[in-house]
């Protein structure tokens, strides 16, 4: 049986590496972003803002995760992302309390960081179990050129966000670290991050190249000697996070595996064809097409500025 959520704003749950099981929801609309990150799986940022508002209805937010807890397997985590930034969500804070006030499930938040300079968005993450923020560079420049953030953030501004949300927040904090080929595979870069993770004091660091079809296609994969290189530079505990790999007799991943394989059986699909052809987020498809590319059992190619995924020979 297929216990993946299929509703309009909760999906999953969606394998993890990090974090096991976890059940997404989404909290703003397709690509509200405060950045429009070069390496972005999900493509160009449509709206790229730091406008804060009820993106999407928080009460209607609330009855799904409510429904999904009362009829599914639990998850390892719940977790608040979707499709774009959640915290550009004036409402994310009472999400958090009334889904801590109906689970034990521990609630994280992931997120870009880049209005945690906020008080209000701060406030808003500290009821949180966990919270991932993003640090993709270690230099002005670089943040420019890597995350292209929306008018009005700073590179400062973001950076001392991140370490004032350190000294309120009694969570764990597992920086998240995206590094690009071509923009921040240095060792100078390394050390200028470094000196800002120390602020920042976070339990994990986690790093990470593009592994997906980024939306600029010159965002480059670090190969792995180099990524565990730069890894190793950065931070002395730093993680360096491979692609998920179900487990043997995982039922819940090898269901959505066949459908995904029955359906590129039948005619090259892109992301979004895929997503609504089985009626799932576009989150959740993208893990699964990772693993299957990985294991050769699809392929994927560019046509005409669209990449579709087809059954591997």
């Amino acid at each position: 049986m297929n216990e993946s959520a299929k509703t309009g704003y909760v999906y999953g749950p969606v394998p993890s590496r990090r974090l096991g099981h976890s059940l997404g929801v989404d909290m703003v609309p397709f690509k509200v972003c405060s950045y429009d990150c070069i390496y972005c799986q999900l493509g160009r940022t449509t709206e790229k803002t730091i406008e804060r508002k009820e993106y999407v209805r928080v009460d209607a937010v609330i009855r799904e995760v409510r429904e999904y807890l009362d009829s599914h397997l639990r998850p390892d985590y719940i977790t608040l992302s979707g499709s774009g930034e959640p915290t550009l969500n004036s409402r994310i804070g009472e999400v958090v309390d009334a889904v801590k006030g109906m689970t034990e499930v521990p609630v994280a938040v992931l997120t870009s960081g880049a209005l945690l300079w906020m008080p209000e968005v701060r406030q808003a993450c500290l009821s949180a179990n966990l919270v991932i923020p993003s640090l993709d560079a270690g230099t002005e420049r670089n943040f420019y050129r890597v995350n292209r953030p929306a008018r009005g953030l700073t590179f400062a501004r973001m950076v001392e966000g991140l370490a004032e949300f350190r000294r309120q927040f009694s969570g764990e904090i597992w920086l998240e670290v995206m590094l690009v080929g071509g923009f921040t595979d240095t060792l100078d870069e390394m050390r200028a991050m470094r000196q800002h993770i120390e602020r920042i004091e976070p339990e994990r660091v986690q790093v990470n190249t593009v592994v997906r079809p980024p939306s600029e296609s010159f965002a480059e994969r670090i190969p792995d000697a180099k990524l565990a290189e730069l890894a190793e530079a950065l931070w002395d505990s730093a993680e360096v996070i491979a692609p998920y790999e179900a487990k043997e007799g995982e039922e819940l991943f090898a269901v959505t595996r066949e459908e995904i394989v029955a359906l590129l059986s039948r005619r090259p699909c892109t992301l979004d064809d895929i997503a609504e052809g089985l009626g799932v987020h576009r989150n959740e498809v993208i893990k699964y097409l990772q693993a299957l590319e990985s294991e050769g059992a699809i392929a994927s190619e560019d046509r005409e500025g669209k990449r579709y995924y087809f059954r591997g020979s």
